[in-house]
């Protein structure tokens, strides 16, 4: 697989990861007592332990270059020292706690069947497959976006950053501005996370790994597709007719 063809596998995986429910999400369908629901899923399905997931992609790779990338991320994550102030995982808790949910349930969250199904993949995938795999899952995958396209193309659709007091939780569930400190935080550090997430595919992963790494973000990607329908299920949406 040439560089080229490797760029446009991915971002062909990328393109697909769009979930029906999500704009059910953000125009403010789902019932405010269900959205505790999505919320301590995502925080126990991989935002509390996203610093262990950067963490192992790091502790695998042999190129110091790529290692040097990931420690910014996982020095971010962890300790929010570069730009946020607080661990984003920490900053995360800020949205139920500003919606006045009972911030201690995320201690005890127990994760829905399809829930345990994606974090065992990403659990595969960051301590089974080497460093390339584990990278472009975390940094890729978990971290980018159906708009990684526009990194390449000026045509192609920038991710949307409306204004914060239009963000769906304030806009339609009353959060304070105040509480979206993890929001801020990841468009302070967004952009260069995202070219360095490519920088480490491109310039660093062999060519006799690249159809292992398609492989594995086609397989997150099915997993994450399932594990969105059940959130979307408990927080009582329906999927459109196909």
């Amino acid at each position: 697989m040439t560089r080229d063809g490797f760029r446009e596998a991915l971002l062909g995986v990328m393109d697909r990861k769009v979930h029906w429910a999500w704009p059910r999400f953000t125009d403010g369908s789902v019932a405010k007592a269900r959205l505790h629901v999505h919320l301590e899923q995502e925080y126990a399905v991989y935002v509390r332990d996203f610093p262990v997931l950067v963490g192992r992609a790091y502790v695998q790779c042999p190129i110091p270059a790529v290692r040097r990338e990931l420690a910014e991320n996982l020095y971010e994550e962890e300790t929010g020292g570069l730009h946020a102030g607080r661990p984003h995982p920490e900053l995360f808790l800020e949205y139920p706690r500003g919606l006045g949910f009972d911030v201690s349930r995320f201690e005890h969250v127990t994760l829905l069947p399809k829930a345990a199904a994606y974090r065992a993949g990403l659990d595969d995938a960051t301590q089974a497959r080497g460093w390339s795999v584990a990278a472009a899952v975390v940094t890729l995958f978990l971290e980018g976006t159906p708009h990684e396209r526009a990194l390449f193309d000026p045509s192609a659709p920038k991710r949307p950053e409306p204004a914060l007091d239009e963000h769906p939780l304030v806009k339609h569930y009353g959060l304070p501005v105040e509480a979206l400190a993890l929001t801020k935080a990841h468009r302070g550090v967004e952009g260069e996370h995202r070219l360095a997430a490519w920088r480490v595919m491109l310039d660093h992963v062999p060519p006799s790994e690249h159809e292992a790494v398609v492989a594995a973000l086609e397989s997150v990607l099915v997993a994450w597709l399932a594990y969105r329908d059940e959130v979307a299920q408990a927080c009582g949406l329906e999927a459109p007719p196909r």
